[in-house]
C-alpha cells in the first residue's frame, strides 16, 4: 500500500532529562531511521557507539522494522552489573544489622 505509515515514539531518559519524541515515518522504517530522525542524539551529544536501542524494553538491532505505535527507546549502558548491585545492597543491609541481646 503506497503512503503506508508507522506512528512511533522514541524515548531518550537520563538521570537529569527525560525526552519523549513522537513522529510519523513511512512503513517499512527501521529502528535506526526513528532515532535519526528523532534528534535526541545529536540534541544530548549521546555517543551512539555506547547506547542500544530496545523496543517496549526489548533490546533490538538497528536494523529492525517498525510497527505502528511502537516505543523506541535509547538505552544507556549501565554502570553496575545487576547481580552485583544486588551483592552490594545484601552486604550494606547485612553490616547495618544491629544484633539484640535475646529478649530475658
Amino acid at each position: 500500500m503506497s503512503g503506508a505509515t508507522v506512528a512511533v515514539t522514541v524515548v531518550w531518559a537520563a538521570p537529569d532529562v527525560q525526552d519523549i519524541v513522537r513522529m510519523t515515518l513511512p512503513a517499512g522504517a527501521t529502528v535506526a531511521d526513528a532515532i535519526a530522525r528523532s534528534g535526541l542524539i545529536e540534541q544530548y551529544h549521546i555517543d551512539r557507539r555506547t547506547v542500544r536501542p530496545a523496543v517496549y524494553g526489548r533490546l533490538v538491532r538497528d536494523d529492525a522494522t517498525l510497527r505502528d505505535g511502537d516505543r523506541v527507546e535509547i538505552c544507556r549502558p549501565l554502570l553496575v552489573d545487576p547481580k552485583e548491585a544486588r551483592r552490594l545492597r545484601a552486604g550494606a543491609r547485612e553490616r547495618a544489622r544491629v544484633k539484640r541481646p535475646p529478649p530475658a
